[in-house]
């Protein structure tokens, strides 16, 4: 497209002002549906959770903002932090922190054990086991004070939420 003295001329293919408007409306509209395909495609891989609580000091402390992508069992491996949910504690023990914007309640640790690898020591893992159990992981805490598989067992795998991949603004966990 040329400019002459501030006035619009046809270019040389002959395309007119209105032919050129409707190619840029066009533009912009696979634009946004891109974008918006996009912003889909990562809130169903990747979550931002806010890690509420000291289990995870000194990597993650209170207030941290966590870049997680979901991840399935078969995807961790040992020493990943993970988001999952606690195993039910009927003996009621443990008190639970509030439960999140999805009213449900998240743990944040560090993976120690996956199904088949052996059951590290100090886990509550009931007399006589030997291994990981299918469908099940090890996690622990980074501070020593946390409430984990020590005291918990073994984690159901199918509460996995995902992989912590980052602390926002932070270096990769």
């Amino acid at each position: 497209m040329e400019i002459v003295c501030g006035e619009w001329t046809n270019p040389p293919s002959g395309r007119s002002r209105k032919g050129e408007a409707k190619l840029i409306i066009r533009g912009l509209l696979i634009g946004v549906l891109v974008l918006v395909a996009g912003a889909f495609w990562a809130r169903r891989r990747y979550v931002v959770v806010t890690v509420d609580g000291m289990s995870m000091a000194p990597t993650l402390t209170d207030g941290d903002r966590v870049l997680v992508r979901r991840r399935r069992i078969d995807q961790v491996g040992q020493d990943d932090v993970v988001v999952l949910e606690p195993p039910s504690d009927t003996a009621g023990r443990y008190t639970p922190g509030p439960p999140g914007a999805d009213g449900r309640l998240w743990n944040i640790k560090r993976v120690a054990a996956l199904p088949g690898d052996p059951v590290p020591p100090g886990i509550a893992a009931g007399d006589g086991v030997a291994r990981v159990p299918s469908g099940t992981l090890v996690v622990l805490g980074d501070n020593p004070d946390s409430v984990d598989s020590r005291q918990r067992g073994f984690f159901p795998a199918d509460r996995l939420l995902g992989v912590a991949l980052r602390r926002l603004g932070g270096p990769a966990l």
